[in-house]
């Protein structure tokens, strides 16, 4: 019944920003875990960013500094604030989460559509 849908993807120049959203389609009751991994061509998909239901946040060695992930549980929303971006950033990136919906008994895992952000050098 949920679904994840991502937006803010585009082109930008290195050294340059972007914000990713991530937006529930319906009510959450709980989220266990949400995060944010991205794919390069011809390479794996690799986690960038996750929160975990007890506040830890993990980062990509590669991104940490410099990417910031965030939500926001009124709008069901889930964020990541990406600055100084660089060539090697570019991929599509994919909104992940493990949530129980409202209304729905037991855990989901849910993948957003993926959006494209492209660095140029």
């Amino acid at each position: 019944q949920v679904q994840l849908v991502e937006s803010g993807g585009g082109l930008v120049q290195a050294g340059g920003s972007l914000t990713l959203s991530c937006a529930a389609s319906e009510p959450i009751f709980s989220i266990n875990a949400m995060g944010w991994y991205r794919q390069a061509p011809g390479k794996q998909r690799e986690l960038v960013a996750s929160t975990i239901s007890g506040g830890r946040i993990n980062y990509a060695d590669s991104v940490k500094g410099r990417f910031t992930i965030s939500r926001d549980n009124a709008k069901n929303t889930l964020y990541l604030q990406m600055n100084s971006l660089k060539p090697e950033d570019t991929a599509v990136y994919y909104c992940n989460a493990n949530i129980q919906p409202r209304g729905v008994r037991g855990n989901y895992v849910y993948w957003g559509q993926g959006t494209q952000v492209t660095v140029s050098s």
